[in-house]
């Protein structure tokens, strides 16, 4: 990966991140490399729960609408588990 795309990936995991962040209510982690790590995160729970349920094909990544969605579903389950 060039040091272009990394930048890439980093951005659009904090727009995935913020945007979960915005649609999940209540108290969120905290910091903007945590909200990255989220966007990130959410994109990879996207793309493997979306081959499992045979939505994307395999090495085919989740569109931009799936990965908020991943991001979402890993807010409510840190939210569960951190209880």
């Amino acid at each position: 990966m060039t040091f272009g795309g990394f930048i890439v990936v980093l951005l659009i995991g904090l727009v995935v991140g913020l945007l979960a962040r915005f649609i999940t209510p209540g108290p969120n982690p905290r910091g903007i490399i945590v909200t990255i790590v989220i966007g990130i995160v959410g994109a990879f729970i996207a793309t493997v729960g979306g081959q499992v349920l045979h939505l994307y094909a395999p090495g085919e990544p989740a569109g931009f609408v799936g990965s908020v969605v991943g991001a979402v579903v890993l807010l409510v389950l840190l939210r569960l588990f951190s209880r």
